[in-house]
């Protein structure tokens, strides 16, 4: 419910609907001036068919039949009224504008009906597509042994409810495995390639020690997908199982990127770093075309780092300018704040850097070494 309410909020502010209440706005004065400038130059003149546009004003910002039908029935009533008050003008004039005005009403009344039901429609199947989602991307738990996790996908634009942006996080007995994807492309078939992205890691990230090997086996799995298949940006990230760490108190991991943005590490004192790997690997799919393998860089986080990753919707956010966001600078500029919070601030952050305008879908997830 929060969720939809954020929505409904950002909708309210977006200048399209601002725009178009000002625009009914002013033809309704425009209509009122007609009307009164009948009434002030006598009875050799009218403009009662302009009464006509009154049910398709009305009807614009409806749902309800109703109103085009009692807007067109009072528009009917006023060039009655008026073709008393100008008794010089031909009745011609006076049954054409009635005409008009009726057949304009039921007009306005059905196009009404026509874009409730699409609209009750495309409800219904964007309730299907926001719970295929909800199936898709199942919660993450929000703390894992000495980990404290927070996630956040937000669509670029406010109606939309489905992307191809994906994650995930498994407790094994391998420790904690991290997946964080984007797939190329948009629509259900990026959907569909994220469900087979997923399946894959949650089942191989159970059984394969080397999170190097995970990653092949979602690249081999998409590699077999039908030609035209999509190719995926992804990071995984995996940590040895609690009580493994050294003697500083350090918990021991691994990072395994396909051509994703580098995750940042926040350490406690408030520096930044990007995890950049050694070599560059090919997104998953593609990796057979360079006759490579992914490597698993080794990572450490003591107890009070972060460590963030996210897709290249936010990265690639840009502000008046053309200036793409900058998201290393952001988050070492970011209060002290927990997970949960400092996502929020985050996105945030970026939706006012770009004017309330992010041209792509962001997933963000946090990871952060506790006590």
């Amino acid at each position: 419910m929060q969720q939809e309410s954020a929505r409904q909020a950002r909708l309210a502010r977006q200048p399209g609907p601002r725009r178009s209440r000002g625009l009914l706005v002013a033809a309704y004065l425009l209509l009122t001036a007609a009307v009164l400038a009948d009434l002030l130059t006598g009875p050799q003149t009218t403009v009662s068919p302009v009464l006509a546009s009154v049910p398709v004003l009305a009807g614009s910002g409806t749902r309800s039949v109703r109103v085009p039908l009692i807007a067109g029935a009072l528009a009917a009533v006023a060039a009655a009224l008026l073709s008393l008050v100008n008794p010089d003008v031909a009745t011609a004039v006076h049954v054409a504008a009635l005409a008009a005005i009726v057949s304009v009403t039921l007009a306005s009344a059905a196009n009404v009906v026509v874009v409730a039901a699409r609209e009750h429609e495309l409800r219904q199947v964007r309730s299907v597509a926001e719970a295929a989602q909800r199936a898709l991307l199942r919660p993450v738990p929000p703390r894992v042994g000495p980990l404290r996790i927070a996630v956040r996908y937000a669509a670029a634009a406010a109606e939309a409810r489905i992307g191809g942006d994906l994650y995930e996080v498994l407790d094994t007995r391998y420790g904690v495995r991290v997946l964080l994807g984007d797939v190329e492309g948009k629509g259900l078939g990026a959907v569909d390639t994220a469900a087979d992205v997923l399946g894959v890691f949650r089942e191989a990230a159970r059984t394969e020690a080397d999170l190097a090997r995970v990653a092949e086996r979602l690249d081999a799995a998409l590699a077999r997908r039908p030609e035209g298949g999509r190719f995926v940006t992804a990071v995984l990230v995996g940590t040895e199982p609690p009580g493994s760490g050294g003697a500083d108190g350090a918990l021991a991991g691994e990072v395994v990127n396909c051509g994703h943005p580098a995750p940042l590490l926040l350490d406690r004192a408030g520096r930044v770093r990007a995890l950049e790997p050694a070599s560059y690997a090919p997104p998953l799919g593609l990796l057979a075309l360079t006759g490579g393998r992914y490597r698993a860089e080794r990572l450490s986080l003591r107890r009070g780092d972060l460590l963030l990753l996210y897709t290249d919707g936010l990265s690639e956010s840009r502000d008046a300018d053309g200036r793409f966001y900058p998201v290393a600078e952001r988050l070492a500029e970011a209060p002290a704040l927990g997970p949960e919070a400092l996502l929020d601030h985050l996105l945030a952050d970026v939706r006012q850097y770009s004017d309330g305008s992010p041209t792509d879908d962001s997933a963000l997830l946090a990871v952060r070494r506790e006590s």
